[in-house]
């Protein structure tokens, strides 16, 4: 056998086709490596940060500047920097549902958000649905209920109810459990809540 069709040494690859692989593979190398570094060249000048970058949110219906490194999360954003504090941080890690707020009218854990993120969307908190002198149907029910004990998941929980009953009017306490599914409540009022849920579907004409 001729030299070069030798297997090398625990390879299972004869010379002839060990070259062909490196040969194949170094020019594929070098192509990836031209195609690859071209458009990170050319977006070199669109990265943002590791500093702060200015920033126009739209919350509540108001658009409101800030500055922001890109790496801050919506919730840090909005309760650090801009005094919305109805969101609250418990988890921080996207479970519990306490910083829900409404994008674009959809339910959004605000701590797995990147504030650059939400730029251009309608942001909505619990502060944004109704004031202590005027409150939506759902934070009107949660009181005649009772349906808050310590208070920190109430926010969010108001916030991914009035989304509910925005899209279902007159849910079942199935739909309510299903809507609800990504909020915890430790104090587990839920049987309260979902009640307050029922009645504030009824206010919103929406109930049978």
């Amino acid at each position: 056998m001729p030299t070069d069709e030798k297997s090398l040494p625990f390879s299972g690859l004869s010379r002839r086709n060990f070259l062909k692989t490196v040969g194949a593979g170094a020019a594929a190398t070098g192509l990836v490596r031209e195609v690859a570094d071209t458009p990170v060249a050319e977006a070199a000048s669109d990265v943002q940060g590791p500093g702060e970058v200015s920033i126009t949110l739209n919350i509540n219906g108001t658009a409101e500047n800030v500055s922001v490194e890109p790496r801050v999360t919506l919730l840090d954003a909005l309760r650090n920097r801009m005094d919305h504090t109805g969101s609250k941080k418990v988890c921080d890690r996207g479970t519990c549902g306490a910083c829900t707020v409404l994008v674009d009218g959809h339910p959004a854990y605000a701590c797995s958000m990147l504030a650059v993120e939400a730029e251009g969307r309608e942001i909505t908190t619990v502060e944004g649905l109704g004031t202590p002198e005027e409150m939506h149907a759902v934070q009107a029910a949660f009181v005649e209920h009772d349906a808050q004990q310590c208070g920190f998941c109430t926010p969010g929980f108001i916030v991914a109810s009035a989304a509910l009953l925005k899209t279902n009017p007159n849910p079942t306490e199935a739909d309510i459990n299903d809507a609800l599914g990504g909020n915890l409540c430790r104090c587990g009022t839920y049987a309260n809540m979902s009640a307050a849920i029922m009645d504030a579907a009824k206010a919103l004409k929406g109930g049978a």
